[in-house]
């Protein structure tokens, strides 16, 4: 009892923060404040030389006051954004409790923790069709043996993986149009700070995780589990549905020793053909890795995830999603993908092949206008065959990874999100069963 008993006191607590929000409008009245005013001025008695004096110097204190103002104006927009830059930005409150967590990492705890981050997002555009994207970030989930930053077994979809409480340049890329028939159809992104994901050809999921992010994108498993470095792309969004995308991201590229797309550069190549209509979607995705890349470990158990130095490694993934027509129905969205990943270049017990699956169910509209509910699962990547032979992920490891959400809209800028999640046999024994409960909330403005 536990785990509940701490999750009751977090929720409780978490619980708190949209009334405070919403009495927070109601702490200044402004009638009352005027009124305060207007009954602490001293009476004056007024009579017919009561102005005359004082028009002249009146006058010549409103001219300098327009002048103040007009100065003031010119250095308020001298420092402001563009016309064209936007800002929008997300905080972020979590709580959660893991039972059996210890099992995962020795020292890890079962007690109720908390974390925060906090987004900001920039968007520029010069041209109109263009787009200069720079995300600022910072938080405190990062805490060795903390209750969010666990790959795979508890992961928090929201966790910041810079320096704590440490604001920080978080991603940074450029995208703008090519000249290649229709230029509406063609693109090119280059980033200083970038994952693959953000230059594929489509969106290949619509579940929304409530925790773990190792189920976005249909798991970043094999083929998209990605890692922020220097990157370039381009995609092909054709008018029928029809997609397309290739895309690098080098670590090596700001790297003396190793440099862009060398033998000593790990990097990661990306392409993807897709097609999309409104109700579904399906696409094939190539993966080549290089360099002992080894990202895919946020879905994959302990075991699919050593790679040792200079291993390269061959992924493929196929995704789809489908939804009904209508939202609010007992048929839910639909979302699956499936990787397997070979590997070159590993010795011994270490992984020569290993496939993951994941299934994501989503209900819209359930109970409330704009809420979500969502069931998440499956199968992180396991080993299916060693590099001398022998057994690394037995049939006796049967690594199972699930969740339970609601996302429920307070209003248009406030998100509660309660979360059961959980596993079987996470990443590396077969006793590492945990159960976990938790509360996000996401403030967006």
């Amino acid at each position: 009892m536990k785990l509940f008993q701490q999750m009751l006191v977090a929720g409780a607590s978490m619980s708190l923060i949209a009334p405070i929000a919403a009495q927070a409008s109601n702490v200044v009245n402004l009638e009352e404040m005027s009124s305060y005013t207007r009954s602490s001025k001293k009476s004056t008695r007024i009579n017919s030389n009561s102005f005359v004096n004082n028009v002249n110097e009146d006058i010549v204190n409103l001219e300098g006051t327009t002048d103040s103002l007009e100065g003031s104006q010119k250095q308020i927009e001298a420092g402001s954004f563009s016309d064209t830059t936007t800002l929008d930005t997300t905080v972020v409150f979590a709580a959660t409790a893991i039972d059996a967590a210890t099992k995962v990492n020795a020292s890890a705890t079962e007690n109720a923790q908390t974390m925060y981050t906090y987004t900001m997002n920039l968007n520029t555009s010069f041209t109109g069709d263009d787009n200069l994207y720079v995300r600022l970030r910072t938080g405190n989930a990062k805490v060795t043996g903390g209750s969010f930053y666990e790959k795979t077994a508890f992961y928090h979809t929201d966790t910041y993986s810079g320096g704590l409480n440490t604001v920080a340049v978080d991603k940074m890329w450029y995208t703008t149009p090519l000249p290649i028939g229709d230029s509406e159809n063609w693109s090119a992104t280059v980033g200083a700070k970038i994952e693959n994901y953000y230059m594929y050809a489509a969106p290949v999921s619509i579940y929304r995780p409530g925790f773990h992010k190792a189920f976005k994108l249909g798991s970043l498993s094999g083929a998209f589990g990605a890692s922020t470095a220097q990157g370039v792309g381009i995609k092909y969004a054709g008018d029928n549905g029809f997609a397309a995308s290739t895309n690098v991201v080098s670590k090596g590229a700001d790297s003396s020793s190793g440099g862009f797309l060398t033998n000593q550069d790990e990097h990661k190549w990306d392409t993807m053909l897709a097609y999309t209509q409104d109700q579904y979607h399906v696409s094939l995705s190539l993966s080549q890795q290089h360099e002992d890349w080894s990202s895919f470990s946020y879905y994959a158990t302990d075991a699919a995830a050593a790679v040792t130095e200079d291993a390269n490694a061959t992924a493929y993934a196929a995704r789809a999603y489908w939804r009904p027509e209508e939202s609010g129905t007992r048929m839910p969205e639909i979302s699956v993908g499936w990787d397997i990943i070979s590997f070159t270049g590993q010795a011994g017990n270490n992984a020569k092949e290993a496939t993951s699956y994941f299934v994501g169910l989503g209900w819209q509209d359930v109970l409330n206008d704009s809420d979500y509910v969502g069931v998440g699962f499956g199968q992180p990547l396991k080993v299916t065959e060693t590099a001398n032979g022998a057994v690394a992920d037995d049939d006796t490891l049967q690594p199972f990874l699930w969740e339970l959400t609601y996302h429920y809209k307070l209003n248009d800028s406030i998100t509660m999100i309660p979360t059961i999640f959980g596993g079987e046999d996470v990443q590396s024994a077969t006793d590492q069963d945990l159960i976990g409960g938790a509360i996000t909330t996401k403030f967006k403005f």
